[in-house]
């Protein structure tokens, strides 16, 4: 089948982008920002993305006495010679006569025909799920009804983030995505689920259904959820596999680094919590809990001022509102159980349930992370010394909602997950960001984030921060500022070969078959004779 000319090439540069005249039979009501086009040149074929579109005349004179609405004869001279629309082009990439990827280092020449890419061009540069496993649908390109797939195998190479202001879909990709990693077994996961969004089931909006399937309901077998809160989430219909409780015994001081903010801290207050730390090792919180009026004294003990550690007092006295922090350990240390079932690649979700306050969060996940952290560091450096296949870790990814918290510039040089994002690549450990808020993360983490995926934004320095150190950025800003409210995103970065802007991928019953989730009625009779 002929495919039909958008246009041609009228100007452009390798810096700048090329700018196709838009052919006059072809509508300019359907060419959108963030198209996916091919730009058949003399032995190159380039993909660019349409970033921009502009309406020109050959002579302003014309726009002095534009034609009425019944000079149907007068505006059909015109736009076959006179007035036209120009589409600025961004290539992103260019194939050869033998179709290997190549990045972009030169131009086509005037006039070439510009078309709609294919599906089989799609296919081509983007995988094809059905062929190879590394590769995972997520979306469609605009206008068209082509899978675009990630890489997965890329994509658990380095840490990633998932962007885009409150209400875009953030929680819905991220779920398909560790949807995908579990199905095709290319990383184990560990979800800090704040608002248990991940394990049993989740609200959707819209029209249609209105739950949709958790990755417990979707993997039985390969989720485990632990929770934090276990009676909301017996309430919400789903038993947990273990209830979670930690001592104060776990928590370090370098664990209350990233509440600094959350609990209004002076760094006087650190500098008492590592005094005493110094003095009562892992016992130091619960020591400094029981000092209560006796906190002057104890203070000239340990020879930190006074009222540092009054104010240390004060404000960590809120940990012991939490309900699953007891106050001594138990010979059974859930971390370690945790770590059990990474080890045998099963994935964890770990709901906060009613504990949904940001101190509680950030609490937890630096307690747990920094653990997996130490655990990870150890097993890489037993598999470098003894080259055995069977000590080689798997691949873990950490998923974190309200990144900006833990990776804001004073954290990230201190905690965890800043040491994650910018160096445990090499340790097979990486980094799910999910935020709202990108301009609040450190720049040098952001540099890190390998591949991006980004709903929409408004906040014009959000938006830099995105871009900051993308080539091509100037008409990638364009196509952020375009998207739409809900259910796409612009993808670029170290898992796709190219940006591209996707209607993302259906997350319904339809989608649950490829999952394989779908319990045929012999196996539930083969489950009932194993029971009885």
């Amino acid at each position: 089948m002929k495919r039909k000319c958008l246009g041609h090439i009228i100007a452009g540069s390798l810096a700048e982008g090329l700018a196709m005249r838009l052919d006059s039979t072809s509508s300019l009501e359907d060419v959108k920002t963030g198209k996916f086009v091919s730009i058949v040149g003399q032995q190159y074929t380039f993909f660019s993305l349409i970033t921009d579109l502009e309406l020109q005349v050959t002579n302003p004179d014309i726009l002095l006495f534009p034609p009425e609405e019944d000079e149907q004869m007068l505006s059909s001279v015109l736009k076959k010679r006179d007035i036209y629309a120009k589409a600025n082009l961004r290539p992103m990439l260019m194939l050869d006569s033998a179709r290997h990827h190549m990045p972009v280092k030169t131009i086509p020449s005037h006039f070439a025909s510009v078309y709609e890419a294919s599906s089989q061009e799609v296919a081509e540069i983007f995988g094809d799920e059905q062929k190879n496993k590394k590769f995972f649908n997520i979306g469609v390109p605009v206008d068209m009804d082509t899978p675009v797939c990630l890489d997965l195998e890329l994509l658990v190479e380095r840490s990633n983030g998932i962007f885009g202001k409150t209400g875009t879909g953030k929680t819905f990709i991220t779920r398909l995505i560790l949807a995908g990693l579990i199905k095709n077994e290319k990383a184990v996961n560990l979800i800090f689920d704040m608002h248990s969004e991940y394990g049993f089931q989740a609200r959707k909006e819209g029209p249609g259904e209105s739950f949709v399937k958790g990755l417990k309901t979707l993997f039985p077998d390969k989720v485990a959820i632990f929770s934090l809160d276990p009676d909301s989430t017996r309430r919400r219909g789903c038993t947990p596999d273990f209830e979670v409780s930690l001592s104060y015994q776990d928590i370090r001081v370098e664990d209350i680094l990233t509440l600094q903010d959350e609990l209004n801290l002076h760094s006087t207050a650190f500098e008492a919590a590592s005094l005493i730390a110094s003095k009562y090792k892992n016992n130091w919180l619960k020591v400094l809990l029981e000092q209560e009026g006796t906190l002057k004294e104890f203070a000239e003990e340990i020879g930190a001022h006074a009222e540092s550690v009054a104010a240390l007092y004060r404000k960590l006295k809120r940990i012991e509102r939490f309900s699953f922090i007891r106050n001594n350990p138990t010979s059974f240390s859930i971390i370690d159980r945790m770590m059990e079932y990474l080890d045998r690649g099963i994935n964890i979700v770990l709901e906060f349930g009613n504990h949904t306050s940001m101190l509680c969060y950030l609490l937890v996940a630096n307690i747990i992370t920094r653990r997996i952290h130490d655990e990870y560091v150890e097993k890489t450096e037993r598999f470098l010394a003894s080259q055995k296949k069977s000590d080689e870790p798997h691949k873990l990814m950490i998923t974190i909602e309200e990144a900006h918290k833990f990776l804001n510039p004073n954290a990230a040089k201190q905690t965890i997950f800043g040491i994650i994002a910018r160096e445990m690549r090499k340790y097979y450990v990486s980094l799910l960001v999910v935020d709202q808020r990108p301009s609040g993360i450190d720049q040098e983490v952001l540099s890190q984030i390998g591949t991006k995926i980004v709903a929409l934004l408004n906040d014009e320095k959000d938006i830099q921060a995105i871009l900051t150190g993308v080539s091509n950025s100037s008409g990638l800003r364009s196509i952020l500022a375009t998207l739409d409210t809900k259910k796409q995103a612009l993808v670029l970065g170290h898992a796709v070969p190219m940006p591209v802007v996707i209607k993302t991928r259906e997350y319904d019953s339809e989608f649950y078959k490829i999952m394989g989730t779908e319990i045929k009625a012999h196996d539930i009779r083969k489950t009932i004779d194993e029971i009885f």
